[in-house]
């Protein structure tokens, strides 16, 4: 299996994965976090839906500066579920149409992410899209499944049982 189609098949299965989270995140809670430290729930869950849509930028860049022009990128709130559903399937949309444009080429040359005139994170760009966009989902993911255990909404099964799903 080549790189592209290796990163089709993750960008589905991550897809799906993020809807069942992103289907059960309370309204008009936007604000609550669990700690003064913590994300606040609002940002977080726009977060889980918009970094799917990040291998297309990182396909078709070399590179992001979140203090130079690319500063539009950060993430921002919404009010509803729709609209964070709305914000998955518009990037995977785009991250799939970038994937199936990619070339083997491609993914093992250097990308790289700048912030305050500093590189942050470099290499090929296979590694950086598995760690820097696949691997950190799964982990922005797992806190927002915390955030819905904390305000009683059903977690769902995700890569293994879920104690609201299976019994």
């Amino acid at each position: 299996m080549d790189l592209k189609d290796f990163f089709l098949e993750q960008l589905e299965h991550e897809a799906d994965v993020c809807r069942k989270v992103l289907e059960r995140v309370p309204e008009g809670q936007n604000t609550w976090k669990p700690h003064e430290r913590s994300m606040e729930l609002g940002y977080l869950a726009a977060l889980v839906a918009t970094m799917p849509g990040w291998l297309s930028f990182m396909i078709d860049r070399d590179e992001v500066d979140l203090d130079g022009a690319d500063q539009n990128m950060r993430t921002a709130a919404v009010e509803t579920r729709a609209e964070l559903l709305a914000l998955l399937e518009d990037g995977v949309a785009k991250s799939r149409a970038a994937l199936r444009g990619a070339t083997e080429e491609k993914f093992k040359e250097t990308w790289r992410i700048r912030m305050g005139g500093r590189v942050l994170s470099e290499g090929p760009r296979y590694r950086m899209i598995a760690d820097g966009a696949l691997s950190h989902l799964a982990h922005h993911r797992g806190q927002l499944t915390v955030y819905l255990r904390l305000n009683e909404a059903k977690v769902p099964a995700i890569y293994g049982p879920s104690a609201d799903e299976w019994h």
